[in-house]
């Protein structure tokens, strides 16, 4: 081995000792996880009637002992890394599974929903949950910890807590692309600059219930999602103009995270960027290990989530690790674990 190869190694050990070391340390300083969002987050709050239900094979079939908890994905989310690299269970529960006490909620939930988004014309698309209802969800929780750990101890965990929000792209793609209503109330730059109003409100409503240490996932390049590519009829197989409004949402969405640092007293509220990552996979897929990112594993690929994913899992590809995506929108768990390290080592650095 040559002494540049020796240095190149020696270079690596230490970027991974010393990450490794800053996750243990960031043990104790965030206490919970607490996920507010939409099937990108959503552990498995399925018990509602609705169709966007991820609780049935081929999802979870990499989870701990292959089950189908409702997460929208082969495996694991970004927020369950999340709650790993802080110290925290490997899995963030889900608020309306039944199974779970308020002392295993203590340390992480979801109030998440598939299927919603920023507008709550987008969750009543499917009938899911709208993130006001989140809300009023958390505020029950706060509750439910308050009697059960005390005033004081209470008031800890959710003042020290980690808020994440991962929601947007239903917006576009369930609701203003398919839907004539939102269209003929606002052009596209317009219905962006009010998604990013109900963006400020969650966070300033979260902040007023006791949120201090925020972040919110900026929109991945979902032009380039298999359903987008299989709509794309101009080009098949290729990524569309959705990208465009990605990176128009994420511009508008820096800025307002810019003014409720200035505007939030006691705030932290950082922005995670995904869409240069997303971008960075689609062009370059071995660097990350896919050998595919245009479909999904379940099914063909192509349309198949939710439902639709479950109905032939013969066709379900044999190694998700190989796939950008599990289903025709969502990530697979290798794809989540690459994101959840990419946003652990930039934008919540600020929290570790």
């Amino acid at each position: 081995m040559s002494s540049e190869s020796v240095c190149y190694w020696l270079l690596l050990l230490a970027a991974h000792f010393s990450l490794s070391a800053s996750r243990a340390t960031a043990a104790g300083k965030v206490p919970v996880i607490v996920v507010f969002g939409d099937s990108t987050v959503d552990a498995g709050n399925n018990f509602i009637p609705t169709i966007a239900k991820a609780n049935f094979p081929p999802y979870g079939r990499d989870f701990d002992e292959g089950v189908a908890t409702g997460r929208f994905s082969n495996g694991r989310l970004a927020t369950d890394f999340f709650s790993e690299a802080f110290g925290l269970p490997s899995a963030v529960p889900a608020y309306l599974d039944p199974s779970y006490t308020i002392d295993q909620l203590a340390t992480g939930v979801s109030f998440a929903s598939g299927g919603t988004g920023l507008d709550d014309l987008t969750a009543k698309i499917t009938s899911v949950i709208p993130l006001s209802q989140q809300l009023e969800y958390f505020k029950e929780y706060k509750e439910r910890l308050r009697l059960a750990k005390g005033e004081s101890v209470a008031n800890e965990i959710i003042t020290e807590a980690l808020y994440v929000f991962s929601i947007g792209t239903n917006d576009f793609i369930v609701n203003y692309f398919v839907f004539p209503l939102r269209p003929a109330q606002y052009t596209v730059t317009e219905y962006i600059t009010y998604l990013i109003g109900l963006a400020n409100v969650a966070v300033r409503n979260a902040y007023d219930l006791g949120a201090r240490k925020m972040e919110f996932t900026g929109l991945a390049p979902f032009g380039c999602l298999p359903s987008s590519r299989s709509l794309n009829y101009d080009e098949p197989g290729k990524c569309n103009e959705y990208n465009q409004l990605a990176m128009r949402f994420n511009s508008e969405l820096q800025e307002a995270v810019r003014k409720l640092n200035r505007d939030l007293a006691g705030a932290q509220v950082v922005y995670a960027d995904t869409y240069s990552l997303g971008s960075a996979i689609f062009a370059n897929p071995s660097d990350y290990g896919f050998s595919n990112v245009a479909q999904g594993c379940c099914g063909t690929g192509l349309i198949e989530t939710s439902v639709l994913c479950g109905l032939d899992q013969t066709l379900s590809c044999q190694d998700a690790d190989k796939y950008a995506f599990f289903d025709s929108v969502h990530p697979s768990q290798r794809t989540y674990r690459i994101v959840a390290d990419h946003i652990l080592n930039t934008a919540l650095q600020v929290f570790m």
